[in-house]
């Protein structure tokens, strides 16, 4: 779809939402029903009377000549992408309550900065070093969390913090990254799937354009974990997003989604054989902030252990009730920093002699750190800081 389609459309009042850098997607259902996602008030709805059926009608009317496609009881799907919007429509045949609406904004920026991630409780400074480090050291990451939770803002963050001379292809079936317009003089790919060019298709042809760095988007199907796995196997680096409750079962979350008889125990190894890194983030009203609140709450390290067992360490995990703990990183992602030719220090985030597991084979701390002692713990040289 042409970038400047949606110049042709009259969003009417629908404009004021869109010219809003807060609000991210705009609903509409039920005959009237309007509900905004924002990123600082989260989800809410506003009533105005002006947005009703014959406004929604009309507008799904214009983005289908525009197209050059028809909206009716035949035809009662509409998707129209454009540079900067994405609207899907559901005909009021199907959708009996009155015609419904999505529209998502992909702007092409990126919103999140370091500052912006510390100020706002999104994640601690070391944490965030650290996830930075492991960019520079070509980890592959995977990202992980509920709709609307921040996790392909948080893609575009990381993939920002890769070098300037470093090949970036991005592999979406829905555009949002736009890594290419908001770098314009790197070296950036933009490819989209489609019914033609399968995840499949494209990974094959795009790993002959000799990336550094691979960009999938949400991983939701089997061929796009095949696509994921095939893409880390072979030497290429990969931040991609995936729907899970949590970091630590991001690997089998994505076995869940091959549907096969493949074997567990192989499958999850060559998972954390090449996924080195797993990060889940949250978004949530917060009581506390009094507004939407989007954190990262766990970061896992998988890895392999010397008896070909997979493992994996929770580097940091926030509890409900507000604690939280740091775990250092193993060997295992010290020697793959090495081989990177960086350094990962062996106590990053707590004293070897203050952690019962180190060096070794990790698991996670069971006893988190109440925010009330962080400070008495950082006057004993233990770098714990309070969200």
């Amino acid at each position: 779809m042409k970038e400047a389609i949606f110049s042709q459309l009259d969003f009417g009042p629908i404009n004021e939402f869109l010219m809003d850098d807060q609000i991210t997607d705009v609903s509409y259902s039920n005959g009237g029903q309007i509900w905004l996602k924002s990123l600082d008030k989260g989800i809410y709805s506003v009533e105005r009377p002006d947005i009703n059926n014959a406004l929604m009608e009309k507008l799904a009317f214009q983005c289908s000549n525009v197209m050059g496609t028809t909206f009716n009881m035949a035809h009662p799907f509409l998707d129209a992408e454009g540079a900067e919007l994405r609207l899907n429509f559901i005909h009021e045949s199907i959708a009996t309550n009155g015609i419904a609406c999505v529209i998502r904004k992909t702007p092409a920026k990126i919103r999140l900065n370091k500052s912006k991630l510390i100020d706002e409780n999104y994640v601690t400074e070391n944490l965030h070093d650290f996830l930075i480090d492991c960019i520079h050291a070509h980890c592959n990451v995977m990202v992980s969390g509920e709709t609307g939770s921040g996790k392909t803002e948080l893609v575009k963050y990381l993939a920002s913090n890769t070098l300037e001379n470093e090949k970036i292809i991005s592999i979406e079936d829905t555009l949002e990254l736009h890594l290419d317009k908001i770098f314009p003089n790197r070296d950036i790919v933009a490819v989209k799937t489609n019914n033609i060019a399968s995840y499949t298709d494209v990974l094959v042809s795009c790993m002959r354009q000799n990336p550094k760095w691979i960009l999938l988007s949400e991983i939701r199907s089997a061929e796009a974990v095949t696509a994921a796995r095939n893409s880390v196997s072979s030497g290429h680096n990969i931040i991609s997003t995936i729907h899970s409750d949590s970091a630590k079962n991001i690997p089998m979350r994505m076995y869940a989604l091959m549907e096969g008889s493949q074997d567990v125990e192989q499958f999850l190894n060559s998972i954390h054989r090449y996924v080195q890194i797993g990060i889940h983030v949250k978004g949530f009203m917060s009581a506390e902030l009094q507004r939407f609140q989007r954190e990262i709450v766990e970061v896992c390290e998988f890895y392999v252990d010397d008896n070909n067992v997979a493992k994996t360490n929770v580097i940091y995990k926030k509890n409900l009730d507000g604690t939280f703990a740091f775990n250092n990183p193993t060997r295992h992602l010290r020697e793959y920093f090495a081989a990177q030719g960086k350094e990962l220090k062996n106590d990053l985030f707590v004293k070897d002699s203050e952690s019962s597991n180190a060096n070794e084979e990790d698991s996670f701390d069971d006893n988190p750190v109440p925010k009330s002692i962080g400070a008495e713990l950082q006057n004993n040289n233990q770098i714990i800081e309070s969200l």
